[in-house]
């Protein structure tokens, strides 16, 4: 299989119109969307006529199928030049603006995915080539899906390193680990209402999927139960088309904010059995959405907002794993108080991991933190753990992101609780609700011991600093004189 983002990325550097590798991905997964549509159609049409129904397309003008102007045409001929680019261009408009009235439910995702999406590129010539990379994926055979969901993983990681666009990927193996420790069973609903690319979402999938020998009846029980809001476009895009990649041809995803109702008019057939969500942090909630919080939940900070939500959409016995920024734990507002309030005396919030400050590295140095809870009873003990760097790690970078090796010793502690102190340091231990509660809600235990700084007098500063002058200069003198000698140069 030759369908590759480094293939696609380096067609793409060539064209005028894009200019970061946000924008190329933009350009290609929109492609993929498309081409990966267009054999689900196909799927879906052969499955009609098998029931004896009939089919309508979503694309009821038929130039505008990936079918017919991305592959060869009957005399092996394709569409290049200005006039792929003229089609392409127009098919990103008639997708804004399907008719969906008498489309099954599923085939409606196609204007939902292309509303607010943008086509880049300016260069017929490049798109062809582009457009001859994702020909190159097979969606109907069963291994390339497979493999397609690896490398759709790999590009989504370039996102982490992407400036802003960052925000919409977590990395995987913190993912993963919050989904095992939630659990989530085949007939349970699950959910993630800020869901970016789709990262819990899927993480949970193949959870499902790794339990049993899933059966047919399975496999619609877990495509039915997957919700997720998500409000801008580009991430909207990339969690609709990592959803059919994993085999939900149905992703009941909202395009738009969570906050779109009031928090406590949600009966109980909107409610979930398990969320897990990495949630903005900072202010980016409108005047319109905070009206659906009652006043003592109002702030700007949508970290907190999400807490109180996320309280709100859980079924009974429901259980949620949440990244939490450090803010949270020691925030002393009337709105952090009243939620964490909430956590301890109307929910059972259990444990706290505290992960190091370059999990997220290197879109944000933030440090976060992980809150497991569950709406069966109100808590009575909670505790927290605090996740240290591995020994041979100063942090975690792009080049070396946490592993699922790195999450081992977490698991290993989460089934066997013990509490650890170290040189009188606390990195483990169980709280009770009272103490918590007489310290005014604050959650910021356990704490990252801080690095203290030797103050030097101005003599050993001095000596100290031509001690290593001395050592920088000899390394110099040393590395000049085989340059020189390499030269043959005499100085």
């Amino acid at each position: 299989m030759s369908f590759s983002w480094k293939t696609a990325r380096n067609i793409m550097r060539k064209d005028q119109g894009i200019s970061s590798d946000v924008q190329r991905l933009e350009e290609l997964i929109s492609l993929v969307f498309l081409r990966i549509y267009d054999a689900l159609e196909e799927e879906w049409e052969d499955e009609a006529e098998n029931d004896g129904r009939e089919f309508n397309s979503a694309f009821t003008d038929e130039k505008y199928k990936w079918r017919n102007w991305a592959l060869p045409d009957s005399n092996g001929k394709t569409l290049t030049g200005d006039e792929l680019l003229t089609l392409v261009d127009d098919l990103f408009k008639y997708c804004k603006n399907v008719n969906v009235e008498g489309l099954e439910p599923r085939q409606r995702i196609i204007r939902k995915v292309f509303s607010d999406l943008n086509q880049y590129m300016k260069n017929g010539t490049n798109l062809r080539e582009l457009v001859d990379v994702v020909n190159e994926l097979n969606y109907h055979d069963a291994k390339q899906r497979n493999l397609f969901g690896q490398i759709y993983e790999e590009m989504l990681k370039l996102l982490q390193s992407a400036g802003s666009a960052g925000e919409f990927y977590t990395p995987r193996a913190v993912t993963k680990f919050i989904v095992e420790m939630l659990n989530p069973r085949v007939g349970e609903t699950f959910g993630d209402f800020a869901c970016g690319t789709g990262g819990f979402l899927t993480a949970a999938i193949d959870y499902f999927h790794e339990q049993k020998n899933v059966s047919n009846e399975d496999v619609k029980k877990i495509n039915s139960s997957i919700y997720g809001f998500e409000y801008k476009p580009f991430p909207y895009l990339l969690c609709n088309t990592n959803l059919l990649v994993h085999g939900i041809d149905t992703p009941q995803i909202e395009y738009g904010s969570a906050f779109c109702k009031p928090i406590n008019d949600f009966d109980e057939k909107e409610k979930v059995n398990v969320i897990a969500m990495n949630p903005p942090y900072g202010g980016v909630t409108t005047a319109a959405e905070l009206t659906n919080f009652p006043a003592q939940f109002k702030t700007s900070e949508t970290a907190v907002l999400f807490i109180a939500y996320i309280t709100k959409r859980l079924k009974q016995n429901g259980r949620a794993g949440v990244i939490i920024p450090d803010g949270f734990l020691f925030g002393n507002d009337g709105a952090s108080v009243e939620v964490k309030r909430v956590l301890l005396e109307e929910m059972n919030l259990h444990t706290i991991i505290r992960l190091p400050s370059s999990v997220f590295a290197p879109y944000t140095s933030i440090t976060t933190n992980i809150l497991f809870f569950d709406n069966k009873k109100p808590t009575e003990d909670l505790w927290i753990y605090r996740m240290d760097m591995p020994e041979d790690l100063k942090h975690f970078s792009k080049t070396k992101p946490i592993t699922d090796e790195h999450m081992e010793i977490v698991k290993t502690w989460w089934n066997n609780r013990i509490e650890i102190s170290e040189e009188g340091n606390e990195k483990a231990r169980c709280f009770k609700k009272s103490e918590i509660v007489a310290n005014g809600y604050n959650l910021d235990l356990c704490k990252y011991p801080k690095e203290e700084e030797e103050i030097l007098s101005i003599k050993d500063t001095i000596l100290n600093y031509k001690k290593h002058s001395e050592a920088a200069d000899e390394k110099i003198n040393t590395t000049l004189s085989k340059i020189t000698e390499i030269l043959g140069i005499e100085l």
